[in-house]
């Protein structure tokens, strides 16, 4: 359900008239020539698209008009293949909401020592050309990528394909409907937050519904569409005993089925892509959604437990990003420790929830006790999930700010295997160590729940945080607490006078 067929990043090239007509015919056939090739590299996950040489304020600006107005514009590339005097620009870029990478690079790759003449450096002035181009983005505080390098680099085009995934992400979260079966778990405060500042910021609409909701989409369905989805959990996972043709509990996988069923006809029919619940308002919902909820997350759903929009609005962001690449992203939550003298680990998971696009193979469908929320045994996916490398995101609401925390981690295999733990789950080696990261997680506030992916880097949310103009901290192997609270104490300064314009 994540459709990025008419999705386009267009690429703009700076001139200006006074190189003449020939010079300019030069400059457009080069650039269609570049705008070609990343497109053709596979690198970039939608169409790249070349719009045109703009040598004037008013052509800057038009385009940037047209950039704007265009649902199928994700961002703009610029790059400056002659000199482009970059007082033309000041309008253009004033406007522009799109993302913008600046691409530094140039036609040729090696110089032609031979043959290089004035001409050739006439035609050939990206080296110049684009640090004027940079000065006045600084000069305006504009926030952009820059990616230096030669176009037809795998290194450049990754990195291109790489911001292209954030700006589908951004674009998704401009039109992301959020659906709230419930509120927040009671008393819990960092799962809450303005809604209304979300929206204003990142134009993502979380709106509240009732469990009922989802009851009377269920009453739609006939026992042959609940026996047809329970066949796809026959063939697609390991069932358990008593979930069985013929096991004890096997209405209950009905039931999870069915529960399926009637969210994802709610979620669909309004145009959501994330949702959250809580098992404090499953009203006469009979079990807490597990396997539905997993199963819809696998689809590109976004979630998040107990009403943690946040994470939710993330987990599908996430997964926009990720669309195409390998490896998986997931709610999570960081659960319990695992404390050794040599090496300290995290286990996450949750109560149900883990998606299982993160799974190192067949998920079994198991049903288990819940012991919260007061309802019948709910039926889940549990499995482990692959060893490599990953991040932990969180997006908090400070009161004055969103905070985006990033917590570099890598995956290891459970040392035993975990016979009676009936849930989804992942153990973690935090960079650079346990007590770092969670002492430096702990002093930005981030929150218990996360989004999990193998597949995002850190260099896709600094991205993010640019366009989305958030704060960042990231938890790394250069992490140290002393300069991590510098970080945080000069951040408070910096977004006081940012929001307040000093």
């Amino acid at each position: 359900m994540i459709d990025i067929s008419k999705k386009e990043v267009w690429f703009v090239v700076g001139s200006q008239n006074l190189y003449g007509e020939e010079t300019l015919k030069q400059v457009a056939v080069h650039s269609q020539a570049i705008a070609k090739g990343i497109d053709a590299s596979g690198k970039v996950p939608v169409k790249v698209v070349y719009k045109t040489v703009a040598k004037s304020p008013t052509e800057i600006t038009d385009i940037c008009m047209e950039a704007n107005s265009s649902k199928n514009c994700i961002g703009i590339i610029a790059w400056m293949h002659t000199f482009s005097p970059a007082k033309m620009w000041i309008n253009g870029l004033s406007i522009l909401k799109k993302p913008l990478c600046h691409l530094h690079t140039q036609y040729n790759a090696e110089i032609p020592w031979a043959s290089i003449d004035m001409d050739f450096m006439n035609l050939n002035q990206s080296a110049h050309g684009d640090r004027e181009f940079g000065y006045i983005m600084s000069r305006m505080r504009k926030k952009r990528k820059v990616v230096v390098g030669h176009w037809e680099d795998v290194r450049v085009q990754t990195k291109l394909g790489n911001w292209s995934r954030v700006a589908l992400g951004w674009d998704e979260m401009q039109n992301l409907k959020v659906a709230r079966f419930g509120d927040n778990m009671r008393e819990v405060a960092v799962t809450c937050g303005d809604k209304v500042e979300a929206q204003i910021r990142f134009g993502v609409a979380v709106n509240g519904y009732d469990s009922s909701d989802i009851v009377n989409k269920m009453k739609q369905f006939s026992e042959a569409d609940v026996d047809a989805l329970v066949a796809v959990y026959e063939e697609s996972y390991n069932l358990a005993p008593k979930l069985q043709k013929g096991g004890e509990q096997r209405e209950s996988l009905r039931d999870a089925a069915r529960i399926e069923l009637g969210m994802r006809a709610f979620l669909e029919e309004g145009g959501f892509g994330a949702f959250t619940d809580t098992f404090e308002n499953l009203g006469e919902l009979k079990q807490l959604p597990g396997i539905a909820t997993q199963r819809l997350m696998a689809d590109g759903y976004g979630f998040g437990g107990e009403g943690d929009w946040k994470t939710a609005a993330m987990v599908r962001v996430l997964k926009v990003m990720n669309i195409g690449l390998e490896g998986g992203t997931s709610f999570m939550e960081d659960y319990t420790y695992h404390f050794t003298p040599e090496k300290s680990y995290v286990l996450g998971s949750h109560m149900l929830e883990i998606c299982p696009s993160i799974t190192d193979g067949k998920p079994s469908c198991e049903i288990h006790p819940l012991g919260i929320g007061g309802k019948e045994d709910p039926v889940r996916l549990v499995f482990n999930s692959p060893a490599g490398d990953a991040i932990n995101v969180s997006l908090v609401d400070m009161g004055t700010r969103f905070r985006l925390i990033v917590n570099e981690v890598t995956a290891v295999k459970p040392m035993a295997d975990l016979p009676k733990l009936p849930v989804a789950r992942v153990l973690w080696d935090c960079k650079p160590n346990l007590d770092i990261a969670a002492t430096a997680w702990i002093l930005a506030g981030g929150a218990h729940h996360t989004v999990y992916s193998q597949a995002v880097t850190t260099e896709f949310m600094e991205d993010f945080a640019d366009i989305a103009g958030i704060e960042l901290v990231v938890i790394d192997n250069d992490t140290k607490i002393r300069s991590f609270k510098e970080t945080l104490n000069a951040n408070e300064a910096y977004y006081h006078l940012f929001q307040t314009g000093l």
